[in-house]
């Protein structure tokens, strides 16, 4: 299942995960080092990850690792963090319900991981940061603190962006829309035959379209005064534009879409696509996976598209979606850690998780793609295309607070009609500043 984006409120209170230490990492005195390796479930599951743990125990002998991998990894391991029993390594991105990685950045408990791009990648003559295709770390994303210190290293990547069948709209001789006009056009066109324009799964999942449209309005810097909470941002002509665009948009969103806008039942949102009710709904490439035995219409092929951009031939940003690996600053096996880290960047870790579509951010991987993944990575190639990474910056904890929640889950209440535009835009505004004056 993919990770969940209703976000719990940011102000979460600190876990006190500095005290204490890991579990025994040593092996009853055997001189091996047992190395606790905490993984998602997610989308891609979970046999890559016994596949490279053991890839990794064939050519390091010395080390014992065990892995603890579920789709509520953070229900399991925080009791135990709470006590002082760590995890050497967890692989877990932003953006959980749980929050588990931003409550570790706000407390300062990660360790950092600077190190490891230096580090030669065990087996092979390349560092880390040698592989690693450009632009991946260095955002706040990885380097959270807005330093030069890395903390966590990014262990997946995936375009996000609107998916759609392709079938359907070779089927109605429709074309993909290049402007926001042409895009409205299309839903009245859709409505004249009872599709609807636009679902979502659940609200969060609009982080894959909001950061690309700020960015599509304002451009980069635009993005990231908004990511950082500059002062009066979301009063600003673009903030403006990009909620208009918004409001409107959801007025053609799929009539099901906030009462299936849950945990449970998020997947009957993506099923209208499947089925040609809805056209477009944002998401990552995971989808595919997900879905993969759900019942479809009749030609059904996934398409990915960016937003139409804001201005005609103007430049466009793909969301890209990066899960992540750190090391918490309280783990025992911290230099095994790392070695471990730095592994899963090799060829031989790479392909192994690229058999179950979990594509790393390694440079000349995409072009070993095939099938719809092959399709998916080339909207990287298209012109005035830009990947675009990282998100929210990370601040205090400011009570009562969640600039996430308050831009996503928002877009529930305008289709409902329980919030107006300017009150939207209100609550960000409030909500940017109160984080700005955290030390945003």
């Amino acid at each position: 299942m993919r990770r969940s984006l209703v976000l719990a409120s940011a102000a979460i209170s600190a876990l006190g995960l500095l005290t204490g230490c890991s579990a025994d990492g040593d092996g009853s005195g055997s001189g091996r080092t047992t190395l606790s390796v905490a993984a998602l479930e997610g989308g891609y599951g979970r046999d890559m990850y016994a596949q490279v743990i053991q890839a990794y125990k064939t050519s390091h002998p010395g080390v014992d690792v065990q892995l603890q991998i579920s789709k509520s990894i953070e229900d399991e391991i925080t009791p135990n963090m709470k006590a002082g029993r760590f995890p050497d390594v967890v692989v877990l991105g932003q953006g959980r319900k749980a929050a588990l990685t931003e409550t570790l950045i706000k407390d300062k408990a990660l360790e950092d991981l600077t190190p490891v791009l230096k580090a030669k990648v065990p087996g092979e003559d390349k560092t880390v940061a040698d592989k690693l295709i450009g632009g991946i770390v260095g955002n706040l994303n990885t380097n959270p603190y807005g330093t030069g210190q890395t903390y966590t290293m990014p262990m997946y990547y995936a375009p996000s962006g609107l998916f759609y069948n392709k079938g359907l709209f070779a089927q109605k001789g429709w074309k993909v829309p290049a402007t926001w006009d042409e895009m409205f056009a299309l839903g009245e066109k859709a409505k004249q035959e009872k599709i609807s324009l636009f679902t979502y799964p659940t609200a969060g999942y609009l982080d894959a379209y909001f950061f690309a449209l700020l960015a599509d309005v304002g451009g980069e810097q635009f993005y990231t005064d908004v990511m950082t909470y500059k002062q009066g941002v979301w009063q600003t002509p673009q903030a403006r534009q990009a909620l208009d665009l918004t409001t409107r948009l959801l007025k053609y969103a799929a009539p099901t879409t906030v009462g299936y806008a849950n945990e449970q039942d998020f997947t009957k949102n993506q099923q209208s696509i499947l089925d040609n009710k809805t056209l477009f709904m944002p998401n990552g490439t995971w989808v595919v996976g997900e879905m993969k035995d759900a019942p479809r219409a009749a030609g059904f092929q996934w398409g990915l598209t960016p937003l139409p951009p804001v201005t005609v031939g103007g430049k466009r940003f793909v969301t890209t979606s990066v899960e992540s690996v750190w090391v918490p600053a309280a783990a025992k096996n911290k230099d095994a850690a790392k070695e471990f880290v730095a592994y899963l960047y090799s060829d031989e870790a790479a392909k192994i998780f690229a058999r179950s579509n979990a594509i790393q951010p390694i440079k000349g991987i995409a072009s070993s793609l095939s099938g719809e993944n092959a399709e998916f990575y080339k909207v990287y190639e298209e012109t005035a295309v830009e990947a675009l990474v990282g998100g929210f910056a990370s601040t205090a904890p400011v009570e009562g607070v969640d600039i996430k929640a308050a831009l996503f889950d928002t877009a529930n209440s305008i289709i409902s009609g329980d919030k107006t535009e300017d009150q939207w835009q209100a609550a960000l505004n409030d909500a940017s500043e109160k984080l700005r004056q955290a030390g945003g």
